[in-house]
């Protein structure tokens, strides 16, 4: 397995092609932007620069990390030699079903198709095509260089030969895979967005503001970021789709997502991404200046 198809330039998907093609994979890396495939080309190669300065990397493996990629705007000629296809497009289910619908008739037979979803069931992906045995979830953290853990998601019909290949390909890539099984938020989100949604209840309901809810967290319970400024960084509208679809799997009003959270995403408030949410990220992406509407 050495040629991988990556769907999706944004932070994720260039993420993923950067791990890939740094570990001597040969990645495609596929959006129907060409500006964003220039934008995630950059941010790849901004990234090795980093590791380069730190003396983490060699200018020898930042050029053939950057020489293993290739970019396309299309998807049929992007997996037409894919052993690996991984999908890291926005987490919509609608979207997700047509790339691996178009995936199955485009994509080699022998091809194992991964989405990199971090809560839509792998089941349900599956059930569109006619391998549903060789579809299985790659959930990697952001950010993908930096960040050691992949949840592996088996669905309901995923093979245990699919599933140690991508074990096996994970570990290739330096990563520590951990398998769970398929059900809403699998194991990551599950725990960590109410966590989030939580912190965010507490602001609704005036128990503190933003800068006191993430500094208890951080210096009581040790976190590296407060749960506001971590909601800021994935996109509160990543977190609010996450939150749904656990809502709507287990029909537990528990997984409902705070009314707040609801606004800003209606608001336009994103986080990092739209450079506001609980944090004004304007001047700086830190979160250092708290937006206007919680001072």
């Amino acid at each position: 397995m050495k040629n991988i198809a990556v769907i999706g330039a944004g932070t994720m998907g260039n993420g993923i092609a950067h791990v890939f093609a740094q570990n001597n994979y040969k990645v495609n890396l596929i959006d129907i932007s060409q500006e964003a495939l220039e934008k995630g080309i950059a941010n790849i190669t901004k990234n090795l620069d980093r590791l380069l300065a730190k003396e983490r990397i060699t200018e020898h493996i930042k050029s053939q990390t950057l020489n293993n990629i290739s970019s396309f705007t299309s998807i049929s000629d992007g997996v037409n030699n894919a052993d690996l296809i991984v999908e890291a497009a926005t987490e919509n289910i609608e979207l997700k079903l047509r790339i691996f619908k178009q995936l199955d008739k485009e994509a080699p037979s022998n091809a194992i198709l991964a989405s990199n979803t971090s809560s839509i069931s792998i089941t349900k992906i599956a059930a569109v095509t006619n391998r549903p045995e060789k579809v299985i979830g790659m959930h990697f953290m952001n950010p993908v260089p930096i960040m050691k853990l992949v949840e592996i998601i088996r669905g309901y019909s995923t093979s245990n030969e699919v599933t140690e290949t991508i074990m096996k390909l994970s570990e290739n890539l330096k990563k520590v895979p951990v398998e769970v099984n398929d059900y809403p938020g699998f194991v990551a989100n599950r725990i960590l967005m109410p966590m989030l949604n939580e912190a965010i209840e507490t602001l609704y309901n005036g128990v503190a503001g933003v800068y006191e809810i993430d500094t208890v967290m951080k210096l009581g319970m040790a976190h590296p970021m407060g749960p506001l400024q971590l909601a800021d960084f994935i996109g509160l509208d990543v977190c609010l789709s996450i939150l749904n679809v656990m809502y709507n799997g287990f029909k537990n009003p528990k997984y409902a997502p705070c009314p707040l959270l609801v606004n800003m995403v209606q608001a336009g408030k994103l986080g990092i991404k739209s450079g506001e949410g609980f944090y004004d990220y304007s001047e700086s992406r830190k979160a250092t200046t708290i937006a206007k509407q919680f001072q």
